[in-house]
């Protein structure tokens, strides 16, 4: 039966309600340092159901020259899944819940975002530290606070691709290898559609909490002649819906998209010096196996031993490749703000181009 689970996919992921309530409260009282904690529940067939969560312990990382550094602070949390501590402090709470008979199965683990920048290395090797060691069903569940803040929820689970996996243990990121596996940005994340769960007996119990009934009961018009003309109309404009003002969020989100384009296009730069560097030493070793060649010649007609020709393997070092990795995830991160701009901006494109003709500058005559 264990293999038959095994071998099944996962297709769906099932949060219980109070998981969902402590994810949103521990997110939002460490905001807007990342948050991040393991998740506990269970795998039924190509479901998995998630039961309860935990957060991870603070560690605060060693003071460097007598002050706190808050980007080391971040990027120390957004470690916390893999660190030696959080681990024992893991197997020690699943081995608690174990002795009061409750699902302990570690099913992946949470963590906090802002306005979607949560692709990075650190998410990277953390879930693949959840996937290749602890268990292979396991999920990320990422927790938008800023986006959460406008009113909708925003939780959405990943796991990586087997490809990626395969990839990222054997750490093959040059261009060949990418060239030849047909790797794109968009295979390093898999979604799951992932839907809010609420046990039978809490149904049962909002069913059967009463409803407060209404103080005055509105009177109908026995006819529609009798209906006032001042009525005001089910489809009343309402001019609010006119403003526009920018959303705040579309402009922090705009500028993070400006950020990491930047980023890529330094690690587009880095690649374009190493292709350059590569060129002129292939020229020097060219230039050398030629010079090599024409001396053995001379040496042959002199019927002299010749010169050894892979010599130059000693004498010249090419420069190593840069990893295509962080290319990838800037490029899967660009692709996530571009997504969350375009929702942003359909409201306000709408209302733009209603009243183009009153923003555009009168025509000269």
């Amino acid at each position: 039966m264990a293999d038959l689970l095994k071998e099944a996919p996962l297709t769906a992921v099932q949060v219980e309600a109070l998981v969902v309530m402590k994810i949103i409260k521990h997110c939002s009282q460490t905001f807007p340092t990342t948050a991040t904690g393991f998740l506990v529940g269970m795998d039924a067939k190509s479901t998995l159901e998630i039961t309860n969560s935990f957060p991870f312990p603070t560690i605060e990382p060693p003071p460097t020259d007598g002050h706190h550094d808050n980007n080391a602070m971040s990027n120390h949390t957004a470690a916390a899944p893999r660190h030696k501590a959080n681990t024992i402090y893991q197997n020690e709470m699943i081995r608690k819940l174990r002795e009061v008979n409750v699902d302990a199965n570690n099913v992946g683990w949470y963590t906090s975002a802002n306005l979607g920048n949560f692709i990075n290395l650190n998410m990277i090797e953390n879930q693949y530290h959840y996937q290749k060691e602890l268990n292979e069903r396991t999920v990320a569940i990422v927790h938008d606070v800023s986006r959460s803040s406008q009113g909708s929820l925003s939780l959405r689970a990943f796991r990586l691709s087997p490809a990626f996996m395969l990839a990222y243990k054997e750490n093959k990121f040059t261009t060949e290898s990418l060239q030849k596996s047909s790797f794109r940005y968009q295979d390093i994340l898999l979604e799951l559609p992932l839907q809010i769960h609420n046990s039978h007996l809490l149904t049962s119990f909002l069913h059967t909490l009463p409803t407060r009934p209404s103080e005055t009961q509105p009177s109908m018009p026995p006819s529609l002649s009798e209906i006032p003309s001042d009525a005001p109309s089910p489809l009343h404009p309402n001019l609010t819906t006119l403003s526009l003002s920018i959303d705040p969020f579309l402009s922090q989100t705009a500028d993070l998209l400006l950020d990491s384009i930047e980023s890529h296009h330094t690690e587009l730069a880095n690649h374009q010096y190493y292709q350059r560097s590569l060129a002129r030493e292939q020229a020097k070793i060219t230039a050398w196996q030629q010079k090599r060649k024409a001396e053995n010649a001379s040496r042959a007609l002199t019927k002299q031993s010749p010169l050894p020709e892979d010599e130059w393997q000693r004498l010249f070092k090419l420069p190593t490749e840069p990893g295509r990795l962080e290319v990838l995830l800037n490029s899967r991160q660009v692709e996530q703000y571009a997504r969350q701009v375009d929702g942003f901006a359909a409201g306000v494109t709408g209302k733009m181009f209603a009243v183009r003709s009153n923003l555009l500058p009168e025509k000269m005559e």
